[in-house]
């Protein structure tokens, strides 16, 4: 896929090896063909699509003074979409992956350290609900907020063309954020130190190496 660019009451020669199944669409602008002949064929205006292969076009004008644009997609464009697709399947499973394992391994991380707080006095009790946070309800929401940092990875790798500044951006902004809840829970120093300490451990998992990966896989 490429883009013609074409001046006002400018002209390109179409050449067959190149142009070869070329799909158009006019973009911006107007473009009229040149038939074979040499005769002038329809003006089309933006939005138009238009087929190459056995139309007898030779040329496309610009009969205006704008600048018109086409985008063109020859089968050979999509052979090579189509090559790579496999690879970026590849590379995203990839990151999903890696963002798991690290997802575990906050999991693991936060619990042991939320059990060693509680062997040192720490109780964990949250006045406003008057329970008591267990070891499994640290690694269950340690596990959900990492996968939504895996999922954001993915986003990122997908849509952004500089995914791991974003997502370091992304994550750092969101455990700043993780931190408000236990500031205002009301509980203990204790405990609100020990809730904040986790966060901070889990970030420092699951940051570091999603954006390794998303630098290693975008290279």
């Amino acid at each position: 896929m490429w883009t013609l660019t074409l001046r006002g009451g400018a002209r390109a020669a179409v050449v067959t090896a190149k142009w070869y199944d070329a799909f158009g669409v006019v973009t911006r602008g107007r473009v009229q063909l040149e038939l074979r002949d040499g005769e002038l064929g329809p003006i089309l205006g933006r939005d138009a699509g238009f087929w190459l292969r056995g139309t007898g076009v030779r040329a496309l004008r610009n009969p205006g003074r704008r600048t018109a644009r086409v985008r063109v997609v020859t089968r050979q464009a999509v052979t090579r979409q189509s090559t790579g697709r496999p690879g970026h399947t590849h590379r995203f499973r990839g990151l999903a992956g890696t963002g798991l394992i690290a997802a575990l391994a906050a999991m693991v991380t936060t619990t042991l350290a939320a059990a060693l707080a509680r062997a040192v006095g720490v109780d964990f009790e949250i006045p406003a609900g008057g329970e008591t946070i267990p070891l499994s309800g640290i690694a269950v929401v340690t596990g959900f907020f990492s996968v939504v940092g895996v999922v954001i990875a993915v986003a990122l790798r997908r849509w952004s063309a500089r995914p791991a500044a974003r997502f370091v951006w992304t994550a750092v902004a969101l455990t700043a954020l993780s931190l408000v809840p236990p500031l205002i829970s009301g509980a203990n120093a204790a405990t609100i130190t020990a809730l904040l300490g986790l966060h901070l451990v889990a970030a420092t998992v699951m940051i570091p190496v999603l954006a390794r990966s998303l630098r290693t896989r975008t290279d």
